[in-house]
């Protein structure tokens, strides 16, 4: 099998690019932020206060590696845990006035990047692009509850 011909090598460099790219557009700016992190503030701007383990869900990362992310952002003052008043063991995940302002500085850098990386594409192709990348993220689903190895 020729791997160039296939989808994921194409989708793992891409996103790595996309990675690189975000890291340099901030770090141009003196913006002491990765792209997850920019990721994790928006969503807590679509939803503050969730509960950490749907926050896990809502950023596509594991509950120890969400962990360790909150714990750094904790530390730069962009988001507070604060415990459920009905179940301690829930912590509610809450975006600062410093991530909100950070948010807000960032929001015109990532609208601009977004606009440059969908450059001489048609808004046809784009959405068949995401079609495709939802089928891919389906098979990867259904691989995952029937176990990797399965047809």
């Amino acid at each position: 099998m020729d791997l160039e011909k296939t989808l994921a090598p194409w989708l793992g460099r891409t996103m790595k690019m996309i990675d690189n790219h975000i890291q340099d557009l901030f770090y141009e700016k003196n913006i002491n932020l990765t792209k997850i992190q920019w990721v994790l503030l928006k969503k807590l701007e679509e939803k503050n206060g969730v509960p950490q383990q749907e926050l896990a869900f809502l950023t596509g990362r594991d509950k120890t590696s969400l962990t360790r992310l909150i714990n750094t952002m904790e530390k730069k003052s962009l988001v507070a845990r604060i415990p459920s008043k009905s179940d301690r063991r829930i912590n509610h995940i809450h975006l600062t006035k410093k991530g909100e302002e950070l948010l807000k500085e960032t929001m015109p850098i990532m609208d601009s990047f977004v606009t440059s990386l969908q450059e001489n594409i048609s808004e046809k192709e784009i959405k068949d692009t995401i079609n495709v990348i939802k089928k891919v993220q389906g098979n990867l689903i259904q691989k995952s509850t029937k176990g990797c190895g399965s047809n």
